[in-house]
């Protein structure tokens, strides 16, 4: 992009309270049939135009057509069986009940592909597309059938990259795979985690992001925080290995965190995505303290190179507080484009 510190959200976006119940993840739908595509169709055109209210300059869906940024693509896929539900605990934090793997996992037809197009219809802005990434969605299944969480996850980052390839050829400019559960198990990134990322990605042309960040501002992730103590410094275990790999762009929460803001240097040559906006409070930040984490994110990531974001996505929220947010992290942004022009 030639826009300067380009700004843009993690993932979701608040869903309009006729679509789903507001604040509330896996909420069902309230419409039902054929009104159900149109009615999702409105909302992506509403969360867009709230973007562009917002001067956001790298524009997503907001997440509007999916109930869950990870279970909404399984469902589309072949050798999961949603019927068949086990307790499973999930990133070792909270337990859920699952869907199970009954056999192999294939991808008989594009899941988002439709979604893209409308959306690529409705603007001319970049926009990136976010995906459950591999590790992320073999630690949100139980798998009864390879019985190997490695195994299952190379599979899913065949089907991934599948999707990605499909997505790009109907005009997206970033695709984002988002894996929390990079920040958990540290072994298995470094052993498999990236190497099936790096498949994931593999023949892309557009540009390629990871986000990890320490989840939605639930209650299982807020409780978790608060054991991680003074200073978060899970990034410094899978940073090293990014670094080396061909992603483009690193999408990680900051505002609001205990992550030291040096472990930013361990990735020193990617593009980086700064979470600005902290989405575990209904408080919205002012410009100047969005304008202070990009001040201390500069020091490790060039000026070209950083994409202020916000920490996660925002679908726990209000519509009326993450309005707020996309403002202020539009504002804190020009501050510093501002600073930076006039040297």
């Amino acid at each position: 992009m030639n826009t300067l510190l380009p700004t843009s959200t993690a993932g979701s976006l608040p869903k309009p309270s006729w679509l789903a119940e507001p604040e509330t993840l896996w909420s069902p739908w309230k419409i039902e049939g054929n009104e159900l595509s149109d009615a999702k169709k409105d909302a992506l055109r509403i969360t867009l135009q709230e973007q562009h209210h917002a001067g956001i300059d790298i524009v997503s869906d907001g997440e509007q057509t999916r109930q869950h940024f990870v279970t909404t693509f399984i469902e589309n896929l072949d050798g999961v069986d949603f019927d068949k539900r086990r307790i499973v605990k999930i990133r070792d934090r909270y337990e859920a009940s699952v869907p199970t793997v009954v056999g192999p996992v294939s991808r008989p037809r594009s899941v988002f592909v439709e979604d893209a197009k409308f959306l690529r219809s409705q603007t001319d802005q970049p926009i990136k597309w976010a995906l459950p990434g591999a590790m992320t969605m073999v630690d949100t299944l139980y798998d009864a059938h390879y019985q190997s969480r490695e195994k299952l996850a190379w599979e899913f980052a065949k089907i991934l990259n599948e999707e990605a390839l499909a997505l790009e050829a109907v005009g997206v400019d970033i695709i984002q795979f988002d894996e929390p559960a990079f920040n958990v198990f540290f072994e298995e990134v470094n052993d498999w985690g990236i190497a099936c990322l790096e498949r994931a990605i593999e023949g892309l042309k557009c540009e390629t992001a990871v986000h990890i960040c320490y989840g939605y501002g639930i209650k299982a992730n807020t409780e978790w925080k608060k054991t991680l103590g003074n200073q978060w410094r899970q990034y410094e275990e899978i940073f090293p290995m990014l670094q080396k790999s061909s992603i483009d762009i690193v999408s990680l929460e900051c505002h609001c965190s205990h992550v030291p803001i040096e472990l930013i240097e361990l990735i020193r040559g990617k593009k980086v995505m700064v979470g600005a906006i902290d989405v575990a409070n209904n408080d919205i930040e002012t410009p100047e303290e969005v304008a202070a984490t990009l001040r201390e994110a500069l020091k490790y990531v060039d000026a070209d190179k950083l994409y202020p974001c916000t920490n996660c996505g925002m679908t726990p929220l209000s519509r009326e507080v993450a309005r707020g947010k996309l403002n202020a992290l539009r504002a804190g942004a020009e501050i510093i484009r501002k600073e930076l022009t006039s040297l």
